[in-house]
C-alpha cells in the first residue's frame, strides 16, 4: 500500500486543502483542515472526504485522490486516509511515524530556508510544502515568504528528480498567480480558496492541472 501511495504522490501536482469534505475532479491530493473538531466529528468528515474522492474517480475514470488528515497522528492512525500532514509545531514526524505506522505517508510544512533544508533530507517524511508565498486569510498573521524561497526550493530539490522528496508551493496559489509560481521552476501546488470559493471547482481544478502538467512536460504522464 505504501508503494502505491508513493507512486501516486510522485505524480501528484494539484493538492487541495479544505475545511469541508470535497474532492473535485482534477485534484490529486485533498486534505481536510479544520481546527477544533472532536475526534468523532473529524473521523466522520475524513470518511466523507474519502467517499467524495472515490465518487470523483468514478466520474472521471482516474485514480482517486490521496486523502490527508491534518495534525492529528492519533486520528490518522485509524482513519481512512493515505497521508498525515504536520506543521512545524505539531508532533515531530519521527514520533508521528511510531503512531501511524509505515503505510501512512507523512508531509511537513516549511516556512524558511532552515526548515526547507531540513525537510529536504528528512527520512521521516515523504513530501513537504513551502510557503505561504503570499499572506492569506487561511494563515492570518503569517507573512508571505515570497517567491525567493520557492526558487531556493527548486535549486535544493529539483521537481521530479530521482530520490528527491516531492514538494508543493502553498499560500495564495490560484489561476491568476500560478504563472508566477511556475516561473520559479516549481511544478506542484496547494490551493485553498481557488477551489473552496469557486463557483465551479471542477472546472478551475481542471484548468490548474492542465497548466501544471503542461509546465511539467514529459515528467508527468
Amino acid at each position: 500500500m505504501r508503494e502505491a501511495r508513493l507512486a501516486k504522490l510522485q505524480q501528484a501536482q494539484l493538492y487541495l486543502c479544505t475545511p469541508e469534505p470535497m474532492a473535485p475532479p482534477g485534484v490529486q491530493i485533498v486534505q481536510l483542515r479544520r481546527k477544533g473538531l472532536e475526534w468523532r466529528e473529524e473521523l466522520a468528515l475524513l470518511r466523507e472526504l474519502r467517499e467524495r474522492a472515490l465518487e470523483a474517480a468514478v466520474s472521471t475514470g482516474e485514480q482517486p485522490a490521496l486523502t490527508s488528515a491534518n495534525d492529528r497522528a492519533d486520528i490518522a492512525a485509524f482513519a481512512p486516509v493515505d497521508i498525515l500532514h504536520l506543521g512545524q509545531d505539531d508532533l515531530p514526524p519521527s514520533l508521528a511515524r511510531r503512531i501511524v505506522g509505515p503505510e501512512v505517508l507523512i508531509g511537513l510544512s516549511t516556512h524558511d530556508e532552515v526548515q526547507l533544508a531540513e525537510a529536504a533530507v528528512n527520512p521521516d517524511i515523504d513530501y513537504f510544502c513551502v510557503g505561504p508565498v503570499w499572506e492569506t486569510p487561511t494563515k492570518a498573521g503569517r507573512p508571505g515568504v515570497g517567491l525567493g524561497l520557492i526558487e531556493r526550493a527548486v535549486a535544493l530539490a529539483p521537481p521530479f528528480a530521482h530520490g528527491v522528496h516531492p514538494w508543493f508551493v502553498t499560500g495564495g496559489v490560484a489561476l491568476d498567480t500560478l504563472d508566477d509560481v511556475l516561473a520559479t521552476g516549481a511544478r506542484r501546488v496547494v490551493v485553498v480558496r481557488a477551489l473552496t470559493e469557486a463557483a465551479h471547482p471542477g472546472a478551475v481544478a481542471g484548468e490548474l492541472l492542465r497548466r501544471l502538467r503542461e509546465a511539467a512536460g514529459p515528467c508527468v504522464t
